[in-house]
């Protein structure tokens, strides 16, 4: 009896009934979103069996070499379903990723999912570093600008870091690139060659080694903006009128600006949070094709030119997953930071 009562307690709670309205709610919105890509993806010319076959007859003259290179395309197209409907790709498609468990690669017809696990892995590292770097220098930065503004450290920083924000990636990245023989740093790929017969800390240390250039242009500009967006928010926060109460009272200042301050100002950087975790796996096509770097940004990018449409629906398909996870999380995490805000009030 107890027990009943504890579960009915549990799922009465106000935050497992948020969380499950909005896991509901999550269902329809990725439909719509598969749905959406898959008819963007397909208007565009060309399609796996065309790559694939269209130069089967190039180094053969003749019709019979003409004839052959059409029945492949052909076959092809009837074994995948692509001389089908739209609708029933569609449900094709869904057999395959959902029901089958097995999306294909078509250039070589075999399952993606051990490939995109091996490029997945790299963009999740390197990404999980550059975030972690982003919100290590940017929420302090941002904190102390807001609570010492146009001194010294403030303006100094600003106009560093608006110089930074200006600055594409691809041109830093390739401005390192022609200035490697200076830093001494590699430029290519994650690992130097026989890289499989180091040692664990020479494994990690040569890791380390190639992922610096990388990491420097992937982190700058997201590191600039954070930074900005914190200095922005806590700034508004400390005009309020409960702050200057605090400091009327007789607290010190940064003991108004971390414990009065800070949990309400850290509302925009709770925000932007649910944009960056599909970064986690789109990756950046520009910085790993610069490096080459084999990740999920590149294996995206080159999937696109291949019309290979299971890889571009299953990047798109979690990215759309991670951004609505992503949103839950922020939501989550307003009601923690602030108590004032309620599971009651959220819709």
């Amino acid at each position: 009896m107890s027990r009943q009562f504890t579960f009915a307690a549990i799922f009465a709670s106000p935050f497992i009934q948020y969380v499950a309205k909005r896991l509901l709610i999550m269902i329809p919105t990725l439909v719509g979103i598969v749905l959406i890509s898959f008819l963007v993806i397909r208007q565009a010319p060309g399609d796996p069996a065309s790559i694939k076959h269209g130069n089967l007859g190039a180094t053969t003259a003749g019709m019979n070499a003409e004839r052959g290179t059409e029945d492949a395309i052909v076959k092809f197209r009837k074994k995948y379903g692509f001389d089908k409907p739209l609708p029933q790709q569609f449900g094709m498609f869904l057999k395959r990723m959902f029901w089958d468990f097995e999306p294909i690669r078509f250039q070589n017809e075999k399952p993606i999912w051990d490939e995109m696990w091996r490029k997945m892995k790299v963009t999740m590292a390197l990404n999980a570093v550059v975030f972690v770097l982003i919100y290590l220098i940017a929420v302090p930065l941002g904190i102390y600008s807001a609570a010492a503004p146009r001194s010294v450290v403030d303006r100094t920083s600003t106009v560093i870091l608006f110089m930074l924000y200006s600055l594409p990636s691809f041109w830093a990245a390739e401005l390192l690139r022609g200035q490697h023989s200076w830093t001494g740093l590699p430029i290519e790929g994650l690992h130097s060659a026989g890289y499989e017969n180091f040692s664990t800390w020479k494994w990690f240390t040569d890791l380390v080694w190639h992922s610096i250039l990388p990491i420097i242009c992937m982190t700058y500009g997201g590191l600039a903006y954070m930074s900005r967006y914190m200095r922005a928010g806590m700034l508004d926060v400390i005009r309020q009128d409960y702050v200057r109460t605090a400091e009327a009272k007789g607290a010190g200042w940064w003991r108004v600006v971390l414990v009065h301050a800070l949990r309400n100002g850290l509302f925009p950087i709770i925000t932007l949070f649910a944009s960056l975790l599909p970064f986690l796996i789109g990756g950046s096509v520009i910085i790993e094709s610069i490096f080459n770097i084999q990740g999920m940004g590149l294996f995206a990018y080159e999937a696109v030119l291949a019309r290979e449409y299971d890889i571009v629906m299953t990047t798109l398909i979690l990215s759309a997953i991670l951004t609505l996870i992503g949103i839950l999380i922020s939501d989550v995490m307003y009601v923690l930071v602030n108590p004032q805000v309620s599971f009651e009030g959220r819709k």
